[in-house]
């Protein structure tokens, strides 16, 4: 039962990656039929992307979070045992990264023919970096972007049944539109960390550089922001 759970977590994940990414390689790389789509295609992929990996997840059994920040407010509200939470953000954080690797894959032609950053080959189709750097205002950012994720969703239930995946994603949606923008919105930590290291080590055509100085951003961000859900959660 455990290892269904760790293995929807790591699928579930892979399948968040494959489409948000995807989407990000599509509007940046040159060639691409979406090149130049604006930051609503974004947002509303990324939904999407959330919606079909929480379903995917749900399919094994797993609380579909996808998001180690997301597993570790859900330990801290109750809702699952904190000797779980090790091995679903090791399952979140493999599975992003292979969903990034399957993304180099696909669009491998696409990363050839775009020859440096400003022709869309930048760390930014898998990771998050903002639009005005700003470190602590960037943290804040994730703080408040997660914190209102998590406390909307905790309060929706059991978001795996039903159309709820798809209202998860829907919430995705609007806070890329209201709050994604400085940003990028990464409100995951497996989301940045695992496409970054991907982009990092993988012999990617003309990739620029991974802007690991920033990273610390969109891992601690989130965590806190989660946390602090969590905790207001547990006051109702």
């Amino acid at each position: 039962m455990f290892m269904d759970a760790y293995l929807g977590e790591f699928v579930g994940t892979m399948i968040l990656i494959i489409l948000g990414a995807g989407a990000g390689a599509s509007i940046n790389l040159n060639k691409a039929y979406a090149k130049g789509q604006g930051w609503l295609y974004v947002a509303f992929a990324w939904g999407m992307a959330v919606a079909f990996g929480v379903y995917v997840a749900a399919s094994f059994g797993a609380p579909g979070h996808l998001n180690p920040a997301f597993t570790i407010a859900a330990a801290i509200s109750g809702m699952i045992k904190w000797s779980q939470v090790i091995g679903f953000i090791v399952a979140q954080m493999l599975g992003a990264f292979v969903g990034a690797a399957i993304v180099v894959i696909h669009f491998y032609p696409h990363f050839k023919a775009s020859k440096n950053e400003a022709e869309g080959n930048t760390v930014g189709i898998f990771a998050t970096k903002p639009a005005i750097n700003n470190p602590v205002f960037n943290f804040l950012s994730e703080v408040i972007a997660t914190f209102t994720f998590t406390y909307i969703t905790f309060n929706l239930g059991n978001f795996t049944t039903g159309l709820k995946p798809f209202i998860v994603g829907f919430v995705i949606f609007a806070i890329g539109a209201s709050l994604g923008s400085t940003t990028g919105y990464a409100l995951n930590p497996a989301r940045d960390w695992g496409p970054r290291f991907a982009y990092t080590i993988l012999p990617i055509p003309h990739k620029t550089v991974a802007h690991w100085e920033y990273a610390w951003v969109p891992m601690c961000g989130p965590i806190v922001g989660a946390a602090i859900a969590a905790f207001l959660f547990n006051l109702q």
